[in-house]
């Protein structure tokens, strides 16, 4: 077992603290940073960098998801491998580099994934696609509160992941130098459209919540409206584009192919989350 800590970026994010989690139950020391850590660390303020990832030898990455954010992390990775940084487990998303995703942030998670490669550190990159954590956190929470999912997703579907599947993958892949070089796609067992989301999230939490189907601009402007930066705003418009389009209807065995179980469904993470009482 490592006695170096391994590095945490997003340690208070939808995966990062599951990867921690998960670490420090092992015994495994962490170094979790981000803005509110005691370890500060910014993708935006480079003085924060080396501090951060001083004397460490892996590094668990899940960077912003808009393209200056995403621009800002290959950055680091190649500031962290000069200073020693070894080995590189980096969240990107499900289907970069493949047809239907000529937008500017697929554009930049790939240019992200190859700056990591050319690094000279080891890397494992883990493709998960859309969290089901979405609905009862910060992207979508209020909206399922609200009993409106105002989405620009059109009829098409995803095969939304439970980020607990994720982590799993993750500590799998930070723990296991076999997995180096190695290219992860994961997601749920089925895909779901929007309307079929909000039925599931309507049974498990006993009220009525409907998907209303957003053009894609009027998305950005009610994005904007609540306070998201016109990068970011646009960049979920395109994102949320693949499944507008149909691109995203299929299913990825990275859950399975790593862990050797099935990955969760959406009807049972829906109903235990609503016992949480996040949505009441």
């Amino acid at each position: 077992m490592t006695t170096t800590p391994i590095l945490i970026l997003g340690g208070r994010g939808k995966t990062g603290r599951h990867v921690a989690g998960r670490l420090q139950a092992r015994g495994v020391p962490i170094r979790p940073a981000s803005r509110s850590s005691e370890q500060r660390f910014d993708w935006y303020d480079e003085s924060t960098w080396s501090p951060a990832a001083a004397g460490i030898d892996t590094a668990y990455l899940a960077p912003p998801y808009d393209p200056p954010g995403l621009a800002q992390a290959g950055r680091f990775v190649q500031q962290a491998a000069a200073d020693g940084l070894r080995r590189v487990v980096l969240l990107s998303g499900r289907g970069v580099g493949g047809p239907g995703r000529e937008f500017a942030v697929y554009h930049a998670q790939l240019e992200l994934e190859n700056a990591v490669k050319d690094s000279g550190v080891g890397w494992t990159i883990v493709r998960p696609a859309w969290f089901m954590q979405n609905f009862s956190e910060d992207l979508m929470h209020g909206q399922v509160v609200a009993g409106e999912l105002r989405l620009p997703a059109g009829d098409g579907a995803e095969p939304w992941i439970d980020t607990e599947d994720v982590a799993d993958v993750m500590v799998t892949a930070l723990l296991d130098e076999k997995r180096t070089g190695e290219t992860y796609s994961l997601s749920g067992p089925r895909a779901l459209t929007l309307a079929e989301v909000a039925a599931e999230l309507s049974a498990a939490t006993g009220r009525q919540i409907r998907y209303v189907a957003l053009e894609p601009e009027e998305h950005v402007t009610e994005m904007v409206g609540y306070g998201a930066s016109r990068a970011g705003a646009e960049a979920l418009r395109d994102l949320f584009a693949v499944i507008r389009d149909h691109r995203s209807e299929y299913v990825s065995d990275g859950v399975r192919e790593v862990l050797g179980r099935e990955p969760r469904d959406f009807t049972d993470w829906a109903r235990s989350t609503a016992r949480t009482g996040v949505w009441s």
